[in-house]
């Protein structure tokens, strides 16, 4: 499967260079597949990176418009990098494997999925790598005052956003469910939505209760807490961590401090690390200067988003079972050896 994926994407690469259509991404602008020799963290003259991110009102859409951004003014225009707003991390990486970007935000379970061929991939792994761990998602249960939901399980009957088709959150939400003992295709009215539209049902009143995982704060969950304080609340997952850690190592209990939604109190619940994504034969030169760019250019994030302050050279490679590539590698040696 993997060489016939492969075959397909040189396929698209060669239909978007003859055709020149704006759909098919920055492929053709791409280096070459890396050809294993020294690593000088240096690329060609106009290199074009397209990165997958995600909901338009999600941390990972911020923050990849603001990489991109550093991206090229730290290459001084070398690499033009252009962030998309996607679905999230599984369509993140189908459309990475498929040739349609060159960088994915993901979670890290889904990236783990990919790579084992688990999951969303069931029997056939993904040929990608990482290029470094970033920040933490934090997965945020909100459900309206009135919907008589105190828990996961009371879930059953009710219409709930599990996020939108292929993305990160909508894996975690039917794991959520699952471990409740509910079926998430027959025992919820599942609304499969974007951000933007689950706010807007949650608001109505038209959803009962919405899964998002993602930074903090999220600017959609921060618009929801603002125009309908009185109406929603956060719900403690906690209770299901046990049973969604025998699923993935990568869920870990969390806490999301009171000050960062201006809630009553801090709230208890179940995080996961993201990850950058490259293919497994991108140009080791131009995935060490990605890398490097995400650390020497940490400031200027921060202050674009402030979830970038979780990213940090200590958890960079804490990536297994995804391996790292080795630009990335070669990138956070020198920025070790630098520090």
């Amino acid at each position: 499967m993997r060489r016939a994926t492969r075959t397909l994407a040189a396929l698209a690469a060669v239909v978007c260079a003859a055709t020149a259509t704006a759909g098919c991404g920055g492929r053709q602008d791409t280096p070459t597949a890396d050809s294993g020799g020294e690593i000088t963290c240096e690329v060609g003259a106009d290199t074009r990176v397209s990165i997958a991110t995600g909901n338009s009102t999600g941390v990972y859409f911020s923050l990849g418009n603001a990489y991109a951004e550093q991206i090229s003014a730290a290459t001084d225009g070398t690499v033009k990098a252009t962030a998309a707003e996607t679905g999230a991390s599984v369509q993140n990486i189908q459309q990475l494997v498929g040739g349609s970007y060159q960088v994915a935000f993901s979670l890290a379970d889904t990236a783990a999925d990919a790579v084992e061929g688990t999951g969303s991939f069931d029997g056939e792994k993904q040929p990608v790598q990482a290029i470094s761990r970033i920040y933490p998602n934090y997965t945020q249960v909100i459900v309206r005052t009135g919907s008589g939901i105190a828990s996961i399980a009371d879930m059953r009957g009710k219409r709930v956003s599990t996020g939108s088709p292929g993305s990160g959150t909508e894996v975690i939400a039917n794991r959520l469910l699952e471990s409740a003992g509910l079926d998430p295709a027959v025992d919820v009215a599942a609304q499969r939505l974007d951000l933007t539209k689950t706010v807007d049902g949650m608001k109505d009143g038209s959803i009962d209760a919405l899964f998002w995982s993602g930074g903090l704060p999220t600017p959609g969950i921060t618009d929801l807490l603002t125009t309908s304080r009185n109406e929603v609340v956060f719900l403690d997952i906690t209770p299901q961590l046990a049973r969604m850690a025998e699923i993935s190592p990568a869920y870990e209990e969390g806490v999301i401090p009171a000050a960062t939604y201006q809630l009553p109190g801090d709230v208890k619940t179940i995080v996961v690390a993201n990850m950058l994504l490259v293919r497994d034969d991108l140009d080791a030169n131009l995935a060490c200067v990605l890398t490097r760019t995400l650390f020497d250019r940490k400031p200027q994030l921060e202050q674009a988003v402030a979830a970038a302050k979780g990213i940090s050279l200590q958890t960079a490679r804490d990536t297994d079972p995804v391996p790292l590539n080795r630009g990335a590698v070669h990138a956070l040696d020198q920025l070790g050896a630098a520090g």
